[in-house]
């Protein structure tokens, strides 16, 4: 039997629904109802059973509408800038997740990447998964609002995203996925904002892009990158930082230490 609880809170979840809004915490429905968090509680778990709800986060839940039931949540960019709004959490969806974004449909990721400040733990609501990763001075990353179903996003921009590829090329399926991806976003890319960005990312991240960029033939995008690179580069690196350098060619333009063979994806 439920409890009088659970018509206020159908009540409450229906005006929000009317009104757009399909994020909210155990704390709001308490409060907007009248009902005891316990009570509310009880009638949340009953909802998600059902699949009328999911829950990204303890006391954080999001509605699932009908065309999404076999998915058990929203999409993750349609909750994700709500849990970071309420969590008070500086984000950007990054890496893959970004490349799709910007017109990348080599790789469709298996989880939703998010880019934030501090270690967090990945999320698994429904059928959706979202990981995050840490990016330092992520409020000086470039990024852009794109448009969804129930709002907007935060996500990297076409530059931004390709020195983020470069430097988590470990967490996306090493350096031939990205010099597919970079193919792909090629056309988006600037030469004077990969060449603004170059002094706000490690050296290492701007000789690898160059050099990626030019091994798909897209030298004129990394014609200020090289010249940033010779001016400003104190040492060599590898092309690959987990694999040894020995015995393998140096490239003297990006200072790179060429421990890879690097191919485009098919």
């Amino acid at each position: 039997m439920e409890s009088e609880s659970s018509p206020r809170l159908k009540d409450y979840l229906a005006q929000l629904t009317q009104g757009g809004r399909y994020f909210f915490t155990s704390q709001d429905a308490s409060r907007k109802t009248g009902a005891s968090r316990d009570a509310v509680k009880l009638a949340l778990n009953r909802l998600r059973r059902r699949g009328q709800i999911a829950s990204p986060g303890r006391g954080l839940y999001v509605l699932v509408p009908p065309e999404y039931h076999a998915l058990g949540s929203l999409p993750a960019d349609q909750f994700i800038p709500s849990l970071m709004e309420q969590t008070k959490t500086p984000y950007y969806a990054g890496l893959l997740s970004a490349a799709q974004y910007h017109g990348s449909a080599h790789h469709r990721p298996q989880e939703f990447q998010v880019m934030v400040g501090r270690p967090r733990r990945p999320i698994q609501c429904g059928k959706v998964r979202v990981v995050f990763h840490v990016r330092k001075h992520i409020a000086d990353v470039p990024t852009q609002n794109i448009n969804t179903p129930r709002g907007t996003i935060k996500v990297s921009t076409p530059d931004a995203t390709a020195f983020d590829l470069i430097g988590y090329e470990a967490q996306i399926g090493g350096l031939d996925a990205v010099a597919t991806i970079l193919s792909e976003l090629v056309a988006k890319l600037d030469v004077d904002k990969l060449a603004a960005l170059a002094p706000h990312v490690p050296m290492s991240w701007a000789q690898r892009l160059g050099y990626l960029l030019e091994r798909i033939g897209e030298a004129p995008k990394a014609m200020f990158l090289k010249d940033y690179v010779l001016k400003h580069a104190h040492e060599a690196t590898a092309l690959v930082p987990s694999a040894p350098v020995a015995g393998h060619p140096r490239d003297s333009d990006w200072k790179l230490h060429v421990n890879a063979e690097v191919e485009t994806e098919t």
